[in-house]
């Protein structure tokens, strides 16, 4: 990884919580993207204090506020095409013949990576209230030109970097 390499936050489904690990962990990001289940549009307003942050809307996301946050949303970070959506049913294009390279995605509470086709999938699982016995995580992305290398990160276990 060189030195120029891009560190973008990846959390979702936070439910009105956004906790102390979260806030450490995406410290020195140089960007934040949530997947959705904000559900208070403060989180997102201390998330920006961190770095600039893209939000997608998640299906427990209601209100004013929410309606302005569209449902998917597709950027670029370096030279890496991202399209993020809630839920990742939902998903109604072909990323790899679109040109994307990584889609994330929240809704399952369920921390994954994979590969398909030639396309990186991240869910970072569920920074918020525990469910079930799911694990609080969040995600990074060490993007370096076209190359990402994902990870999640178990917020209950996090010491820093």
């Amino acid at each position: 990884m060189s030195a120029n390499a891009i560190r973008v936050g990846v959390i979702s489904d936070t439910h009105n919580l956004l906790r102390p690990q979260a806030i450490e962990f995406l410290s020195g990001c140089r960007s934040i993207i949530h997947c959705g289940d904000i559900c208070d549009p403060e989180i997102l307003t201390r998330l920006a204090l961190i770095a600039p942050v893209t939000a997608v809307r998640g299906n427990n996301d209601r209100g004013a506020w929410a309606a302005r946050l569209p449902e998917h949303q597709r950027l670029s970070i370096g030279a890496v095409d991202i399209h993020v959506i809630h839920d990742l049913a939902q998903l109604d294009i072909d990323p790899g013949s679109g040109g994307v390279a990584v889609v994330l995605s929240g809704h399952s509470h369920q921390p994954k990576i994979e590969n398909r086709a030639g396309v990186l999938y991240v869910n970072p699982g569920s920074a918020g209230p525990r469910r079930f016995k799911l694990p609080v995580s969040a995600a990074e992305l060490l993007i370096d030109g076209a190359a990402v290398t994902p990870k999640i990160v178990d917020l209950e276990q996090y010491r820093g970097p």
